[in-house]
């Protein structure tokens, strides 16, 4: 017999969900209960539209809880349990990106996928560059382009100026897309989250074109397309 993916759910337990005040912020209270994060820390949330939108995914819960079907709940109860703790160490992993970047490793061959990513990718660099003041090299070799220690500098500034929640959606964006110039680009208001999702798949969607979809490809790029668009979620309403 087929595995029950929904047998260790947790049943849910609440009726009422609420976004309630507290001190000059919010919480989502079931039946009452202010929400925990799974580290038992009060899951507040200073935003009033991000509140709204959590509280919104726990009212949706069905017979059983699907936290995978919670995205916003779970960057928040990222923010309190594991980034306010630890923001060295996550935003040390951001940075490290910025040596490695997506955007940053280009093929010669074929000719018309080196022109895709110029095209898609250079524009992106570009503006990090002009903007930011973060310059990074690229390359077309297989050996690991070393980036100037003074960009990484640079680039460990603009994280650290992030507060806890923007960094935990930040994390997402940078893991999720492989690349710290993407991420900042959607940070930072210069792109969308769908142009910056596009272009972090680019070598996908060419590799598709050329020999045909593959389903399980497809469902694993449709998923960190839905993260993507979640943390940008979650920054937008942070941020109102």
């Amino acid at each position: 017999m087929p595995e029950d993916k929904t047998a260790a759910l947790r049943r849910r337990f609440y009726k009422k969900v609420a976004v309630e005040d507290a001190d000059e912020a919010y919480v989502i209270a079931l039946d009452g209960r202010p929400v925990k994060t799974p580290g038992k820390a009060s899951a507040v949330i200073a935003s009033r539209p991000l509140a709204e939108a959590v509280a919104a995914e726990w009212d949706a819960q069905a017979e059983k809880i699907d936290p995978h079907s919670m995205p916003l709940t779970q960057i928040l109860c990222t923010a309190i349990d594991k980034v306010a703790p630890n923001r060295d160490e996550i935003a040390s992993q951001v940075v490290r990106y910025a040596g490695a970047d997506l955007l940053c490793y280009r093929v010669e061959s074929p000719a018309d996928l080196a022109q895709r990513q110029y095209d898609t990718w250079q524009p992106v660099l570009d503006w990090l560059a002009a903007e930011q003041g973060i310059n990074l090299r690229t390359t077309t070799g297989l050996i690991a382009e070393d980036q100037d220690p003074a960009a990484l500098k640079r680039a460990a500034a603009l994280i650290d100026a992030l507060d806890d929640h923007e960094l935990a959606a930040t994390a997402v964006l940078t893991q999720t897309m492989g690349s710290f110039a993407l991420s900042m680009a959607v940070v930072n208001g210069h792109t969308d989250w769908e142009y910056a999702a596009s272009a972090s798949q680019l070598d996908e969607t060419y590799q598709s074109e050329l020999w045909g979809a593959d389903r399980e490809a497809e469902q694993r790029l449709r998923s960190l397309r839905n993260d993507i668009e979640a943390a940008y979620r979650y920054l937008t309403l942070h941020r109102t």
